[in-house]
């Protein structure tokens, strides 16, 4: 068995959700400008984040992050005038709903006659993604995963940073271990799958979440950056030098990108395919490839959204595992996605 012996699938790679915060807005959530981004609807309307959840889960994605990728204590607290308690609950109430939607769906799908309390065997096949062993339930009903969703600290700060890493400069280690501890703590206690360091900025906070993850361990992770180009992440530093970082953790299970053009995933993978654990998989999940203009928002492309399915069979044969959409990508693009990867439409697939 390898790292991830929960993970249930045999053809292919994981296919993961999309833009969570895209739908919730297509949907008439007004969040741009919001300190607390989506996760402010796990206090005012948790109902909208499980219909979305569910649009995911229908359209195809074997894992859904939860609403928690701008939540923290601290701005639970400031911003809701909330307990130190009640700020804890909320952000591990971002895993139980996103449980509760998984296993609702599960439910929905499972095929006439399949008793609602069978369990079925597990089978692991070996393949071609030398991170994971993936297992599966018997192909009649898969299961899939939640993600439990950390942000950099940079989320926290809404100034940008989250693309630059400016501000690990002015922090130490332990310091972004702390800031993050907490965070952690409730996903891992809420039961979260794993979870899912995504948009990390800067070598600084990798070790920090590296180091942070050995409190932890019982709990697998990936590790996903934002990167600047073809072969730096987003302070500068070289990608093999973020690839090098993820090697030192036994709990990773995928290191990899998102929140990037997808015209970028392919060089920064070449840049680093040599140092890849083979315990490791790559984790892709790239933003539409869209511009973002700080007055008109972004700047829709039709052209651009449909480059993750294309490039996507690139990224698999690069040894992609775990693959999906960030920023822009919504259900109907992941329905696409899988249909690319695994030769199936969503309804096909439970």
């Amino acid at each position: 068995m390898s790292r991830l012996k929960h993970y249930m699938n045999d053809d292919g790679p994981l296919i993961l959700d999309g833009g969570l915060a895209t739908e919730l807005e297509a949907q008439g959530a007004k969040l741009q400008g919001d300190p607390l981004w989506s996760s402010r609807l796990l206090h005012t309307n948790p109902q909208a984040i499980r219909d979305v959840h569910n649009r995911f889960l229908i359209s195809g994605a074997d894992v859904i992050s939860t609403a928690t990728y701008q939540a923290s204590i601290t701005g639970f607290i400031n911003h809701l005038d909330m307990s130190s308690e009640e700020a804890r609950e909320l952000l591990m109430s971002g895993v139980h709903l996103a449980k509760e939607t998984v296993e609702r769906f599960v439910c929905d799908s499972r095929p006439a006659g399949t008793n609602k309390y069978t369990v079925h065997s597990l089978h692991c096949v070996s393949v071609n993604y030398d991170a994971i062993s993936l297992c599966f339930i018997s192909q009649e009903q898969r299961h899939p995963l939640v993600a439990g969703s950390v942000g950099p600290y940079g989320a926290f700060l809404l100034d940008g940073s989250e693309y630059t890493g400016a501000y690990a400069e002015e922090m130490s280690v332990e310091e972004l271990k702390a800031w993050h501890r907490p965070h952690v703590e409730c996903l891992a206690a809420a039961g979260a799958d794993l979870v899912a360091f995504e948009t990390i900025p800067s070598i600084k906070e990798a070790e920090a979440l590296v180091g942070l993850l050995r409190e932890f361990p019982n709990s697998k992770a990936w590790l996903a950056f934002s990167c600047k180009d073809g072969k730096c992440i987003s302070d500068g530093s070289p990608f093999t030098d973020a690839v090098k970082i993820a090697n030192r953790s036994t709990q990773l299970v995928a290191v990899g990108v998102n929140c990037c053009s997808p015209a970028l995933v392919e060089p920064l993978l070449d840049s680093a395919g040599s140092l890849l654990s083979p315990d490791m998989s790559w984790v892709v999940y790239p933003n539409s490839g869209e511009e973002w203009n700080t007055k008109q928002g972004w700047l829709a492309s039709d052209k651009e959204s449909a480059l993750i399915p294309k490039l996507s069979r690139t990224w698999m044969k690069q040894g992609a595992a775990l693959i999906g959409g960030c920023c822009r990508i919504c259900p109907a693009h992941i329905a696409e996605l899988r249909r690319q990867l695994k030769g199936t439409s969503p309804a096909s697939a439970v």
